[in-house]
């Protein structure tokens, strides 16, 4: 998960500035139309920066904490799992040594023994899979909740182009004047905020 902000950055770089491409580029003929949007003052290509976002959007941050969590948890089980087998190992190998188990005994502990290791195995690789999925699907929220809301804030301003801008990236230099990050966290913390909200009501 350490490198998860910088693998984010990335996609999210591309990702809405291909949104713009797609969403944007053929409302082009229309937006002049629009008095009151920035469009009308010739900013038709505004960015949000992509590191800051992700930094600032409460359900990014709320989303790292939760796996994060479940991660650490994840591990202390493995880790108990691990103690509690290896003491079943030390606790044959006295038995074993001892001359307290027939051969016959001897190979059916063995045998239980190989059993549990295997059921660690698959019960270490369920959870892994299953919190991969979970992040997968929560993933995907993220960037819908992003994708939808820029679809919403730019009806009331007309921009050809919303991109993703991060230090490294595809573009060099971006004008302070089109940046509408704080616009946007603003937003989508406002609306991630109430619809959190929204069940403690019901």
């Amino acid at each position: 998960m350490k490198n998860g902000l910088l693998i984010w950055n990335a996609v999210l770089t591309l990702a809405v500035a291909f949104l713009g491409y797609q969403h944007f580029s053929h409302h082009s003929s229309d937006s002049g139309s629009s008095s009151v949007s920035e469009a009308s003052k010739g900013k038709k290509i505004v960015y949000v920066q992509a590191d800051s976002l992700l930094k600032n959007y409460d359900y990014y941050k709320d989303f790292q904490k939760e796996f994060e969590s479940k991660g650490f948890q994840l591990e202390n089980d493995l880790a108990n799992k691990g103690r509690t087998f290896q003491n079943k190992i030390a606790f044959f190998q006295q038995r074993a040594q001892q001359g307290a188990l027939s051969q016959d005994q001897a190979q059916a502990a063995q045998a239980q023994l190989g059993k549990e290791e295997q059921e660690i195995a698959k019960y270490r690789d369920d959870q892994l899979r299953k919190l991969d999925e979970e992040r997968i699907k929560k993933t995907e929220e993220f960037y819908t909740n992003i994708f939808d809301y820029i679809k919403r804030y730019n009806k009331d301003n007309g921009y050809e182009f919303v991109l993703g801008y991060s230090k490294g990236g595809g573009i060099l230099f971006a004008d302070a004047s089109l940046d509408v990050t704080q616009k946007m966290v603003e937003g989508l913390n406002k609306e991630y905020k109430d619809k959190a909200a929204a069940p403690a009501k019901k």
